[in-house]
């Protein structure tokens, strides 16, 4: 991923942030009165707004300080989303049987951590680049593996098997994991106002997710 810092927006202010999920859906109204629905968007785009996590002057300046290092747009950066950044549900604890994330073939060593949202009606899977280091468990047919035996590229979120523990033809591959947001500022300028920042009216900064 070009134009990225791999350094994570404060966490004490995304704990605050505002936002989810965003789909783009074209509706056409039918002369019968039905409709027509067709996704424009194949996978759903994050977007937040951090102005919702400000209290006070210094966490504004602790915004424009990392708006000015990311020069910006112009530079990517990590965003710990505060109501999904687990591989499995916000309350429960990760596990290695969280997320299927493929299936042996005896020789495929690398396999990209993914997360699939859905119900008994349909599901939608979600690639995950942007993985916490130290926090991705493996396991190949429900059976742990050893961290000495696999690694995981934090800015990219492909876990490689070492050559001695490639899964099998098909063996199931899951994964648990912690993850971060890859986003950009969703505008080129920061306006605050400190009369009406000290009256309670908090700057709107959009942050923009970055897919894969």
């Amino acid at each position: 991923m070009t134009g990225f810092h791999e350094v994570r927006f404060p966490l004490r202010l995304s704990l605050a942030t505002s936002g989810g999920p965003v789909r783009r859906t074209d509706i056409v109204n039918l002369s019968n009165g039905r409709e027509s629905r067709n996704s424009r968007w194949r996978d759903a785009r994050r977007s937040y707004d951090a102005g919702s996590g400000v209290r006070s002057i210094a966490d504004l300046y602790e915004v424009l300080e990392f708006f000015e290092a990311r020069r910006g747009e112009l530079y990517g950066f990590r965003f710990r989303d505060p109501f999904d950044w687990k591989s499995g549900r916000p309350e429960a604890p990760v596990t290695v049987m969280d997320q299927a994330i493929g299936t042996g073939d005896g020789e495929a060593a690398a396999f990209a951590l993914a997360k699939t949202y859905g119900d008994a009606a349909a599901g939608s899977t979600r690639r995950i680049s942007k993985p916490v280091a130290g926090t991705v468990v493996v396991a190949i047919n429900g059976a742990m593996v050893p961290s000495s035996d696999f690694t995981c590229d934090a800015a990219t979120g492909i876990v490689t098997f070492a050559a001695g523990a490639i899964p099998a033809e098909g063996m199931a591959v899951t994964a648990g994991f912690e993850f971060d947001v890859p986003v950009r500022f969703g505008t080129g300028r920061i306006e605050v106002n400190l009369a009406s920042f000290n009256a309670g009216r908090i700057p709107s900064i959009p942050l923009l997710e970055i897919l894969p």
